[in-house]
């Protein structure tokens, strides 16, 4: 079950006796418990008919003892145990049969679980052997909440942009994703942080996220990938300088050269494969007009060999960012130095 099939059961009032909401992706476990524990309790009093428990510091019979108490003057009552794992006593090498644990009389319950109430057994993983994870599994209860993909990100953050009033376009949401990571707490903060910044019902564009996320420009980007794609080393090195940014390490201006790169090596790829101009440009993620002919231009001017070693050198780059002793500003010129190289 996806985390919007889950708020969706929650806010149409179908809830289950039990779920369980697994995965790494911490806000969107956040949200889900939310939805479940809003639909539990309703309108009624939440300290007689709430109970938060954290596995390890709390013995499975005291939650079952809890799950089976009535409800009183609320549609249900709302138990909730977080990081469920720390219940799995483990077992052995991987072919053995996992050692008895609590997650075990929790999976006894399942079988006849009480209407009255709603479980939501929280964890970032659980084991697959566990007779738990196998009958929530077969039972339909499974959440599965893990981090978004490069592909669907951009969706999600036009959806959060959408929520707050605001318009934004996929190609600058896709631009968002690349400074600012992949983990959805950190972004979701970022957009309520540009929609205080527009204000009401203003679009978000490039230039709020380089004022408020980090000065990192499109524009800048893409300065640097002209240079370096006409080998003109002073050039790159004089937009590399222009565009970069010594309070983050240059981190932000990395992953925005790799958004241009893959856009560059998606649209070449769609173009050499016979695709037209407007197919190379959606396939590139390219939604912009004017973006979509700078990538035809460029495209025009290299070979696919080209771009495939970019993508390797941005690779390298990142991780001697993350892992190097040597000054971030060394690195990246370096790297500028390997891209300008025939």
């Amino acid at each position: 079950m996806t985390p919007e099939a889950a708020s969706a059961e929650a806010k149409a009032g179908k809830l289950r006796p039990v779920y369980v909401v697994v995965g790494d992706e911490r806000l969107l476990r956040e949200r889900v418990v939310a939805d479940l524990r809003a639909a539990s309790l309703g309108t009624g009093i939440a300290a007689f008919n709430e109970d938060k428990y954290t596995a390890g510091e709390t013995d499975v019979d005291t939650v079952l003892g809890a799950v089976r108490t009535v409800p009183m003057m609320a549609p249900k009552r709302f138990v909730l145990v977080r990081s469920a794992e720390r219940w799995d006593s483990g077992g052995g090498d991987d072919d053995e049969k996992p050692a008895s644990s609590p997650l075990d009389k929790v999976a006894e319950y399942l079988k006849a679980a009480i209407d009255s109430t709603c479980l939501v057994i929280v964890a970032t993983k659980l084991d697959g052997r566990r007779k738990l994870a196998q009958v929530a599994k077969k039972q339909g209860i499974v959440v599965q909440c893990d981090p978004l993909d490069a592909r669907t990100l951009p969706g999600w953050i036009v959806d959060g942009c959408a929520k707050r009033g605001h318009a934004i376009d996929r190609d600058t949401a896709a631009f968002l994703a690349e400074i600012a990571g992949h983990e959805l707490a950190y972004l979701d903060d970022c957009l309520e942080r540009l929609s205080l910044y527009v204000g009401p019902g203003n679009p978000i564009d490039e230039a709020s996220i380089s004022t408020c996320i980090a000065r990192v420009r499109a524009a800048d980007t893409w300065a640097v990938v002209g240079a370096v794609g006409n080998r003109d080393l002073r050039a790159a090195l004089a937009a590399l300088a222009d565009a970069y940014d010594p309070r983050d390490r240059g981190l932000p201006l990395l992953g925005a050269l790799a958004w241009s790169v893959r856009q560059l090596a998606k649209y070449k790829a769609a173009s050499d494969e016979g695709a037209g101009h407007d197919e190379a440009a959606r396939k590139a993620g390219a939604f912009i007009p004017q973006r979509a002919f700078e990538l035809r231009d460029r495209a025009k001017q290299l070979r696919a060999r080209d771009v495939d070693r970019w993508i390797v050198v941005l690779a390298e780059t990142d991780l001697a960012l993350k892992g190097s002793r040597r000054p971030p500003e060394a690195v990246l010129e370096d790297m500028i130095t390997q891209l300008c190289r025939r």
